[in-house]
């Protein structure tokens, strides 16, 4: 049988003040479309949804129509929330996502209750678990562990102990004619980071070893970490990462989705499949005179550019005549011009204002004749 894992679609995430929703919603329609061309028998959606808690209605739209584009594939559909998203929100959906054949998970839940989700593949009828496990944050571990393992707060202090508890009450009604898997959102121990993560939610506390996932599961999808990344385990433990780069420190991570074959008895197999459609982003470096050669290269990229001269009045308009999608433009550290000492108090009594202002240009790296006219008129206009 066959499985698509995607994860951390940020739907509703702007770069630099940038909206990327039409972007988006190509990426998305392209996953839909690898879904029904392989004709998998679910699709594992591992958190974040949204990049928002409170998304706007465009965004939501999109991942209402996404998702039902995925179920109308003829495969099972099962989300989960993450740490971007509102698990009430994403439960009050659950009752008209079910109508749709869609399975919605905005908090831990009991066994009983929606925290394992039970299946017949269409594929080859045999039968499929999947053990879900939504972000959850250490406000709300403590009563996790105490709804799901029914263990006394007192003995679950550490959250990955928590985590390791719930897991194993979803987990125990694994079966070994059938396929097990399990789908969470959190930080394994190790793993490398894409970039653009929450760190707060990320590090320190929230990480967990790997070896909270079960040797009966045949492969655990995970999210939060958007770098495609396999991790060491008793069992299969992928990341698909983003299929989307939220932003430039994620601009050399690969956009897939996982497609998963698995049967009954033996491991799974994980084929990565690329994700084309939304647009790359780039750094660049250069001189303007540099950054002009480098123009005809870029074609529909987002950049950031890094200018290799120092500051002058106007420079990022040339940039952005030159490039202009450039989202973000900055003197690179190496030209930037250090940050003076402070000046002791009463030195520079008596001097003009148009000097000190050509020192504190000086120091700044900017050598403009125009700034310190434009500064001479505006003293002249406020003195007068």
């Amino acid at each position: 049988m066959r499985f698509l894992h995607t994860a951390d679609w940020h739907v509703g995430k702007t770069l630099k003040g940038h909206s990327r929703l039409e972007e988006q919603e190509r990426v998305l329609r392209e996953i839909v479309g690898i879904a029904r061309e392989h004709q998998v028998d679910a699709v594992l959606v591992a958190g974040d949804l949204y990049d928002s808690a409170a998304p706007s209605a465009e965004a939501q739209k999109l991942v209402i129509r996404t998702l039902m584009g995925l179920a109308s594939t003829g495969a099972q559909v099962i989300a989960i929330a993450g740490n971007h998203d509102h698990p009430g929100a994403v439960d009050a959906y659950r009752p008209l996502a079910e109508a749709a054949g869609i399975t919605l998970v905005g908090t831990v839940r009991t066994a009983e209750r929606g925290g394992v989700v039970r299946f017949a593949a269409r594929s080859t009828g045999e039968p499929v678990t999947v053990a879900v496990l939504p972000f959850l944050s250490q406000r709300y571990a403590v009563r996790a562990a105490e709804l799901v393992a029914q263990t006394p707060a007192e003995h679950t202090s550490a959250y990955d102990q928590q985590l390791r508890d719930i897991l194993s009450a979803l987990t125990a009604g694994f079966t070994e004619d059938g396929v097990n898997l399990v789908m969470a959102h959190l930080t394994v121990l190790n793993g490398t980071f894409g970039g653009g993560e929450r760190a707060a939610q990320s590090i320190f506390e929230y990480a967990v070893p790997a070896s909270i996932f079960p040797i009966e599961a045949h492969y655990v999808a995970l999210g939060h970490l958007h770098r495609r990344q396999r991790m060491e385990a008793p069992c299969p433990v992928h990341y698909s990462g983003a299929p989307l780069a939220i932003d430039f420190g994620e601009q050399e991570n690969t956009p897939v989705v996982c497609l998963v074959q698995a049967s009954p008895g033996s491991p799974a197999s994980i084929t990565d499949v690329p994700v084309t459609s939304g647009r790359r982003l780039r750094t660049l470096r250069g001189t303007v005179a540099e950054l002009s050669v480098l123009a005809a290269s870029v074609g529909d990229e987002f950049l950031r550019v890094w200018v290799r001269e120092p500051a002058r009045a106007g420079l990022r308009e040339e940039v952005t005549a030159l490039l202009p999608n450039a989202l973000e433009v900055r003197i690179d550290p190496e030209f930037a011009a250090a940050t003076p000492a402070s000046r002791p108090a009463g030195e520079g009594t008596g001097r003009a204002p148009s000097e000190l202002f050509a020192e504190y240009l000086g120091t700044r790296g900017v050598a403009d004749p125009r700034v310190e006219q434009l500064f001479a008129r505006l003293h002249d206009r406020v003195t007068g």
